[in-house]
């Protein structure tokens, strides 16, 4: 349990700085760079797309550095934070949840990683191309995509065994390394178009109006809320590493400035490269393989994609694989430590789960894990509600270990008002996400737009219910009347 007990003063070493270089070392990778390209495809313009992206993730740093805030007074992780509002044993299975679409992001990730890889290779060898493939169709991945793939995960080992406490360094010089890298190819489009802005991506206007384009806002602004929503849940993972409390305060601003800054920036490359090769690219590493006709080329391909190897590493590091490591941890705590657990969630999320046929052939499947954000979001509802309202941010941290604590609740160890607030945070949007799924079942326009705001709804009707329920049957025997902290147990 050494990995999920209260952390020591002596390991609280993250500072302000440490949560700006987590952040930008989030916000750096290709699949951030896209955001402004998603939402443009839904048939909003780009200002409009810029606004909901930084709206999106300014609202999302309010709950996330709320939520924080336990990591900071307690220094336990969200696992271990859990049990206070679900049950000691109810909480498992919502570490769980959290648990299986942490490994899944992780595979899909490093499919990702070695697309990075691939470009590389191709950049220095263009023979690579031309390498027979000893894979049948049925594979759903060639030769080389299967190089690449290996040699990415290869790459990404020895940096699971560094403890989460000490990555603050590696956060910093990715970003440090990455920065130029985008910034490199920024300058390539603005000089390649006569400066960027010039480009149809800035020329094109919203193509909704009246009641489409406000829905169309809305959903776009549930995806933002829903970008980062897995780790509105388990931010305790990291915060119980800070200094002090008002140094994570720091991510109210730095989240939605270094979102919209990658999204502006790909916008730009996007547009700029429509304008050079006559197509519409919205991802950056296919805009990349068409820099290998010359030897300046390649290099600037091997330099930008090497960049984003590092940056869909730590992405990967600090979104996926520690949470969730944090998770199995919890489940089998005689078994497994942090970095054993880490990289047991490698190995399944990279290799168990073939992320090459989930991405080749399971459109359902990506539409699923996709919609899988209606179960977390009420679980933030929960736990905020259960923090800062009915708990008024007291907790006895010692009884958060203790099988037979005051968190056991009943003989089951569950929280009855922590799961009814959660289920209605997700049952009613069940309709929405099985249409998602499975196209041949058809929702009517009003329950279409209603999945498409389930972040909002699950959060706040979670937060609602389980507040309205815990007051009027109030768990007293649950209540701390002092605040009992991490170095008192």
């Amino acid at each position: 349990m050494i990995d999920l007990d209260p952390t020591p003063p002596e390991q609280q070493i993250w500072g302000s700085w440490s949560y700006v270089f987590y952040w930008a070392n989030d916000a750096i990778s290709p699949g951030n760079l896209r955001l402004g390209s998603s939402l443009y495809t839904l048939g909003l313009s780009w200002k409009l797309a810029i606004v909901i992206i930084v709206l999106g993730h300014f609202l999302m740093a309010i709950g996330l550095t709320l939520n924080g805030v336990v990591g900071t007074k307690y220094k336990i992780p969200f696992t271990i934070q859990s049990r206070a509002s679900f049950g000691f044993f109810f909480s498992f299975v919502i570490v769980t949840i959290r648990m299986i679409v942490a490994a899944f992001w992780y595979g899909i990730n490093t499919s990702t990683g070695a697309q990075c890889v691939y470009t590389i290779l191709i950049a220095i060898w263009p023979s690579f191309k031309n390498v027979p493939n000893h894979f049948p169709v049925s594979a759903n991945i060639t030769t080389q995509t299967m190089t690449a793939y290996l040699l990415y995960f290869l790459f990404c080992l020895p940096f699971h065994w560094i403890h989460p406490r000490n990555l603050r360094w590696f956060f910093a010089i990715k970003s440090l390394v990455c920065i130029p890298a985008i910034f490199g190819m920024l300058i390539w489009a603005c000089v390649r178009t006569g400066g960027g802005l010039d480009n149809p991506v800035f020329h094109r206007g919203n193509t909704l109006e009246g009641s489409a384009l406000g829905w169309a806002f809305m959903k776009g602004l549930s995806a933002m809320l829903g970008n980062y929503g897995t780790m509105a849940v388990n931010i305790n993972d990291f915060t119980r590493y800070a200094k002090k409390a008002r140094m994570t305060y720091i991510q109210l601003l730095i989240i939605p400035l270094s979102f919209m800054l990658m999204a502006f920036m790909g916008l730009v490359i996007v547009g700029s490269a429509e304008k050079i090769y006559g197509e519409l690219q919205w991802d950056v590493l296919s805009i990349m393989n068409n820099w290998t006709t010359s030897s300046g080329g390649r290099a600037g391909a091997v330099f930008v994609a090497g960049a984003m190897v590092i940056a869909q590493m730590g992405s990967n590091l600090g979104a996926n694989c520690i949470s969730a490591a944090n998770d199995l941890n919890a489940m089998f705590p005689k078994f497994l430590n942090l970095r054993r657990a880490q990289y047991l969630i490698a190995f399944l999320g990279a290799w168990a789960l073939t992320p090459w046929n989930i991405l080749a052939s399971a459109d359902a499947l990506l539409n699923f894990m996709d919609g899988y954000i209606v179960w977390l979001a009420p679980i933030t509802g929960v736990l905020l509600a259960d923090f800062w309202i009915v708990r008024r941010r007291v907790y006895n941290v010692g009884d958060l270990y203790t099988p037979n604590g005051s968190y056991r609740y009943n003989r089951i160890g569950t929280n009855w008002r922590a799961v009814v607030a959660w289920c209605v945070g997700w049952v009613p949007l069940l309709p929405g996400l099985v249409s998602a799924v499975n196209s041949k079942v058809v929702m009517g326009s009003g329950m279409n737009h209603f999945y498409n705001l389930g972040y909002v709804y699950g959060i706040g009707y979670s937060f609602l219910i389980y507040t309205i329920s815990s007051m009027m049957f109030l768990p007293r025997s649950t209540f701390s009347h002092a605040t009992v902290v991490g170095h008192d147990v």
